[in-house]
């Protein structure tokens, strides 16, 4: 009989791809998990493991275990919910992923909305951007993410369902009462010689940015990188720089104005799950309240939208 707990380690060591960050997720020590491996080898029976250098791999029989153990988890949870709540309203944790833009427009809505009506309902909102909510959903640390469909470096494959939400335009952001650029769509190249705000360096908003700047012809003056939009917002609306940032990282509390973008770019936001077998209840009613909750602003559209941006995605970062 195989451990289950055993398993899951091995499918995280297929996702993360070396025994310490497994440890990390796992809150364990690199030595426990390495004795906890040797224990399913032994379980099976089976050489999981190989050694090159001072790293290990899964042989062809771990991939193919850990592959198939992550269906078996997840259809034991999916089984072990059902069984909990037979003929009751939807129970228990559900673990949601969000970036940070989407946490307070749509994660936290939603949430509260489902506090009032399932009191047996407990959310965990963890932000998690693109390039770590992915991984942590395969591995299963989350049991829905919110993330984008443009982000080629974390592509969603096959293994995961998809519930569109909405799509959210890059906004171009400068300080109240900014003049001499004209109203209406904004043409970057009217801003070469203005300071910009940008996120951290290598990150998904900081190389999204400089590729338009440089799709503009210009090589852009940048004064200031935040990881967090309020800090940015909080720069622009002190008149020291503009920025471009999605549109759900515009909080209105800030004094700024936005403007859209003579070529306009869209990201698709969407919720993914994994696939293999219907989700349990509790699943269910989390994305559905995310599919219908009230706290996206005016300019997220309906689902569907196109990226015209159509060069390999961006890096790493928030969204």
């Amino acid at each position: 009989m195989m451990n289950p707990w055993r398993l899951r380690l091995l499918t995280q060591l297929e996702t993360l791809g070396t025994v310490r960050a497994v440890a990390q997720a796992a809150n364990l020590s690199p030595s426990s998990v390495s004795q906890q491996l040797s224990a399913l080898e032994s379980e099976t029976r089976t050489r999981l493991l190989e050694r090159t250098g001072r790293r290990v791999r899964l042989t062809p029989a771990g991939v193919i275990l850990a592959r198939r153990a992550r269906a078996l988890l997840d259809h034991m949870a999916s089984v072990e919910a059902e069984l909990n709540g037979f003929g009751e309203e939807p129970a228990g944790l559900v673990r949601l992923g969000a970036f940070q833009s989407a946490v307070h427009t749509m994660a936290v809505p939603a949430v509260a909305h489902l506090a009032g009506v399932h009191p047996r309902l407990d959310v965990e909102v963890v932000q998690l951007e693109p390039h770590e909510s992915v991984p942590a959903l395969r591995v299963g640390d989350a049991d829905i993410v919110i993330t984008t469909t443009d982000f080629d470096e974390q592509p969603l494959g096959p293994d995961l369902d998809l519930v569109p939400l909405a799509t959210d335009p890059v906004l171009l952001v400068v300080p109240p009462g900014h003049g001499g650029t004209g109203r209406g769509p904004a043409d970057l190249a009217a801003y070469a010689d203005h300071a910009w705000s940008f996120d951290m360096p290598n990150t998904y908003m900081a190389n999204l940015a400089l590729r338009l700047c440089r799709q503009a012809r210009f090589e852009p003056r940048v004064v200031c990188r935040f990881a967090n939009y309020l800090l940015a917002l909080q720069h622009v609306e002190a008149g020291l720089s503009v920025a471009l940032l999605p549109g759900l990282a515009v909080d209105r509390r800030y004094r700024v104005e936005t403007r859209e973008l003579t070529t306009p770019v869209n990201r698709t936001i969407t919720a993914a799950v994994r696939r293999g077998g219907p989700p349990r209840a509790a699943v269910r009613v989390v994305l559905d309240a995310l599919r219908h909750g009230p706290g996206l602003p005016p300019w997220a559209g309906e689902p569907g939208g196109t990226d015209p941006a159509t060069e390999p995605g961006p890096g790493p970062g928030k969204a």
